[in-house]
């Protein structure tokens, strides 16, 4: 099966069941589920923790005697495994209030269970995981949560005769998965707030490119067009008693009109450069907030002389793939973006001082490859192990005045 196929498939599991738990959780705005789908990320992935409620059927394997595999085990696993699934299900659909409800009733169910029942200890720490507050403060009340819910159980478990060899663990093992899930979800709100922050810099620098020319727009055309009326009003009054005079003015009305309609065209232009200079910015965002240094180099002619839309599109979308790539894979400290033009050539390179290595081919890698060759380019990766990664990418362009050559990688 090709990744193709493979991408398909997941996307449509991935509708099914996002369309099930609409039918019947409808999940609410603050939910897990409805966080993790704004992020883009499959519905799954709020359910992949319940590989680990395997332990509820392994649990008797270790306790053996009255509480290894007897009909009593099957019995109340028939009765509280369901009841679990749908509290789970409850937690990561409903509402933060609704789903501590939930988390509580998976500790109640621990509780109501554990003098029969030793398997039940998996739904405590379940519950333990799924009551993580929100906000200000959250680590230190979870971390409060977390205490008065151990010594709950252990001070229940010893009441009810439990050795205290069983429960020992307990307090560990709900705390390095609650911690370890609490860590997960602060990064994803993080690349949420990140991702967020790249979209505000890619509209504040198109908003910003819009005013520019809306004032150019302003401030050329109100003298031309003003020019225009006042010749057309006087050509119009020459045309019976001076018909010379007439075409002279109309003559130039069509000198204006073409002079204007070419600075026009060139006012607009200039919100091609806006792509390059928007990611560029994301770019130097992203890998610093991440402790990667970044540092860029545009030459000074595309200020002067602006870039053909297509090239322009193809540059920023590499520029854009380029710069996270280096951010979730390189390990880098620092890296380069230079933008210029070489030997009658737009040249884009990329460097970090990264991991290296061999290189993967993915969707991303095969994008940039197919937007460069579509417009006669091309790409080069060079990417030696514990020496960094450099993408070089090369789109022929129409001659202009020769600048100095670029550095090789």
């Amino acid at each position: 099966m090709d990744a193709d196929t493979g991408s398909g498939m997941a996307d449509r599991l991935d509708r099914r069941l996002r369309g099930w738990l609409a039918r019947h959780f409808a999940p609410a705005p603050d939910s897990l589920v409805a966080r993790e789908a704004r992020l883009e990320r499959p519905a799954w992935t709020s359910f992949i923790h319940l590989v680990w409620s395997i332990w509820v059927f392994i649990t008797p394997a270790f306790s053996g005697g009255a509480y290894g595999y007897t009909g009593r085990w099957l019995l109340l696993t028939a009765v509280s495994y369901p009841l679990f699934l749908w509290l789970y299900a409850v937690s990561v659909c409903a509402s933060e209030r609704r789903a501590h409800l939930a988390a509580l009733g998976m500790l109640l169910l621990c509780f109501a269970l554990l003098p029969w029942y030793p398997s039940g200890l998996s739904y405590f720490v379940f519950g333990c995981v799924m009551l993580q507050p929100r906000g200000n403060g959250a680590l230190r009340r979870y971390v409060v949560w977390l205490l008065a819910c151990n010594l709950a159980l252990m001070g229940y478990a010893r009441l009810i005769g439990y050795p205290w060899v069983a429960l020992v663990w307990m307090p560990a093992v709900t705390a390095i998965i609650g911690l370890i899930t609490f860590v997960e979800r602060l990064n994803r709100q993080r690349d949420a707030a990140l991702k967020l922050s790249h979209e505000e810099v890619r509209r504040l620098a198109a908003l910003a490119e819009r005013e520019r020319i809306g004032r150019d727009l302003h401030d050329l055309l109100g003298h031309t067009l003003s020019m225009v009326a006042l010749k057309s009003d006087l050509a119009g009054r020459l045309l019976a008693r001076d018909p010379q005079a007439a075409q002279a003015e109309i003559a130039a009305v069509s000198q204006v009109a073409r002079e204007a309609l070419a600075q026009v065209r060139g006012a607009v232009s200039g919100i091609r450069a806006a792509g390059i200079a928007a990611e560029l910015a994301a770019a130097k965002l992203l890998l610093e907030s991440d402790g990667v240094a970044f540092d860029y180099h545009v030459d000074e002619a595309f200020s002067v002389q602006p870039l053909p839309a297509a090239a322009e599109t193809a540059l920023a979308m590499c520029l854009r793939e380029a710069a996270t790539n280096v951010q979730r894979h390189a390990r880098a400290r620092s890296a380069q973006a230079l933008f210029t033009r070489d030997a009658g050539e737009l040249l884009l390179r990329i460097r970090d001082d990264g991991r290296g290595g061999e290189l993967v081919p993915g969707n991303g890698l095969s994008g940039m490859r197919e937007r460069v060759r579509a417009l006669g380019g091309r790409l080069r990766l060079d990417s030696s192990a514990q020496a960094g990664t450099c993408v070089e990418i090369r789109l022929p362009l129409a001659a202009n005045a020769a600048l100095p050559a670029a550095p090789t990688c």
